[in-house]
């Protein structure tokens, strides 16, 4: 009994162990499935990998470069603005000096007018009073010459008389003035 018993337990097929023919046909797919996805699949998924990284690397160094490449346009326009700073610094201190000298040839302008003005006046009233002592002279010699002549009793109506007499009244109340 032990033996039919053996016998019929290798006959009977039990559904925990695999058959040899499905144990080598799944090592085929699988080793099939395997070849497939290593020769098919893999090389894209390395190829977009590869096109990725790429991309990405090749994007950081376009980055890099375009950072570089806005450090150096920023330091020049620094360089310009400071530029441009200095050329209006220097443009105000020369307008500052070009106001300064017009203001001083302004003043100068107007000291040496106030000077001519000055000499102006002094020559008018020179003038005028040169004007003013002849015009007196004649009136106080015609007067004196009147009184002169009522005093005395005669006629000065001599020219050269009256105005000899007239110089000599005008030296001597001169000489009492001073």
């Amino acid at each position: 009994m032990i033996l039919t018993q053996v016998t019929a337990a290798e006959t009977e097929i039990n559904p925990l162990v695999p058959h040899v023919p499905e144990i080598i046909l799944g090592v085929i797919v699988i080793a099939l499935l395997f070849v497939g996805v290593a020769k098919f699949i893999v090389p894209n998924f390395e190829k977009a990998y590869a096109d990725r990284t790429a991309a990405i690397e090749g994007g950081i160094e376009n980055a890099n470069a375009k950072q570089a490449e806005a450090d150096a346009k920023l330091a020049q326009l620094e360089a310009q603005l400071a530029d441009a700073r200095h050329e209006a610094a220097r443009i105000r201190e020369e307008a500052r000096e070009q106001g300064a000298a017009i203001v001083a040839e302004m003043r100068e302008q107007a000291q040496a007018e106030a000077a001519r003005i000055v000499e102006h006046g002094k020559t008018q009233i020179e003038a005028e009073r040169q004007a003013a002592v002849t015009s007196l002279r004649a009136e106080v010699g015609t007067l004196a010459t009147g009184l002169a002549g009522r005093i005395v009793g005669e006629s000065l109506d001599d020219d050269e008389r009256s105005s000899r007499v007239v110089e000599r009244f005008l030296a001597d109340l001169e000489a009492g003035v001073h």
